[in-house]
């Protein structure tokens, strides 16, 4: 007798079936959480400066035919902005502020503050603190309000100098001194926390080791402490510029640009092109030179902090 084995086929496979399901890399499930995040980025962010840049090359304007029929005329605010004596004169009172208040003021007020306030019992440091961060978080209607009132003709500057018979108006005679002084006064705080942050991170052992050796304060700062903080320092002069560079409110509240164009800094120079004149797309052409001077700003600073690191 004969027995046949019969060997069961197994069924067809259809082209897709015994593959593995490819599941999404490790980068894009790392970038899943943060779509929704990039999304507004791109709406609230992105979009609006994608569309400032366009209209600088337009001769758009809020009232009149170009509010309606607007036309691209290339460079032809670029070429105005530069010829301009009044944005020159703008663009140096904003380099003379940014220098005064942020990267020699701000900077320099801050770590002072912060190295003072090292080795004090918490009860100090917290008063200092409390009373510098109160100017920080003051509105800047209200910051300016207050340095109106204490530099005015009538406010409490002159009534004691008036003593020595001293008196005039420093808004109208020095009102860029007034604006660097309100905006020292005002972001002094930030600079601050920032070097408190660093300066805890410094190690006491090395301190000591250099106070033992016989190092002065000024040789321990300088040798020791200073090169440990070197990227907080470059760090914050990065926030602090851009900051600085971008002041309206401040300005504007306490000296309108005034006397004259005395105080005008680049951003109140915009915003009477943009919003008095009505010039859309001559003042968007400054804010974007003011977005390219802070972009390249910001790769120094990068640039400097990657070569520390």
């Amino acid at each position: 007798m004969t027995i046949t084995t019969v060997t069961p086929s197994r069924p067809a496979r259809l082209p897709d079936q015994g593959k593995p399901r490819r599941r999404p890399g490790p980068a894009l499930r790392r970038l899943l959480p943060l779509l929704p995040a990039l999304a507004l980025l791109v709406l609230f962010m992105a979009g609006p400066i994608l569309w400032s840049v366009y209209i600088a090359f337009t001769n758009e304007t809020l009232t009149g035919s170009a509010s309606v029929n607007s036309r691209f005329v290339g460079v032809a605010n670029f070429v105005k902005l530069f010829g301009d004596d009044a944005f020159r004169n703008s663009f140096l009172l904003t380099f003379v502020f940014v220098i005064g208040s942020a990267v020699v003021g701000q900077n320099t007020l801050g770590l002072i503050i912060a190295l003072l306030q090292r080795g004090r019992g918490r009860a100090v440091r917290s008063v200092v603190n409390g009373v510098v961060i109160a100017a920080w978080v003051m509105p800047e209607v209200v910051a300016a309000a207050c340095w109106f009132s204490f530099l005015s003709e009538e406010g409490t500057l002159n009534e004691f100098l008036g003593v020595f018979g001293v008196s005039q108006d420093w808004l109208y005679s020095a009102p860029m001194v007034a604006i660097i002084l309100a905006n020292i006064w005002r972001g002094t705080a930030f600079s601050m926390l920032v070097y408190s942050a660093a300066l805890s991170e410094v190690p006491g052992d090395l301190l000591e080791a250099a106070a033992v050796d016989g190092a002065s304060g000024w040789r321990r700062f300088t040798n020791v402490t200073l090169p440990l903080i070197r990227r907080s320092i470059l760090s914050n002069l990065m926030l602090i510029t851009l900051q600085t560079l971008a002041s309206f409110g401040l300005i504007y509240a306490l000296t309108g640009g005034g006397p004259g164009t005395a105080s005008q800094t680049t951003p109140l120079y915009m915003y009477e092109q943009a919003f008095r004149y009505f010039e859309i797309g001559y003042g968007s052409a400054m804010a974007l030179v003011l977005l390219v001077i802070g972009a390249v700003f910001s790769l120094v600073y990068l640039r400097l902090i990657k070569v520390e690191a």
